[in-house]
């Protein structure tokens, strides 16, 4: 099964419209079918997608260790320069 399949799946779980999740995400609803279709998710979008869905997202190492993802994970979005200038 692929990660698009999975997340489809998860989202008929949860009740939950690809539209939703696009909006969610911030990207048009045929963004998000680009994305279903290209299974083109980055690991930020994984990462978003969870906690959306309210799952949890984590590495497993021989299931001994489990190192979980979250939003904490994520960069900060890039500062823009908003001063205004100085007299």
């Amino acid at each position: 099964m692929s990660v698009s399949d999975k997340i489809k799946s998860l989202l008929q779980l949860k009740g939950v419209k690809n539209k939703d999740l696009a909006d969610y995400l911030g990207i048009t609803p045929q963004s998000m079918r680009n994305k279903f279709t290209r299974g083109s998710f980055s690991a930020e979008d994984l990462i978003r997608i969870s906690a959306f869905l309210g799952c949890k997202l984590y590495f497993d190492m021989d299931g001994d260790i489990k190192i979980p993802l979250s939003t904490d994970d994520l960069r900060p979005p890039a500062l823009t320069d908003q001063t205004e200038p100085q007299e």
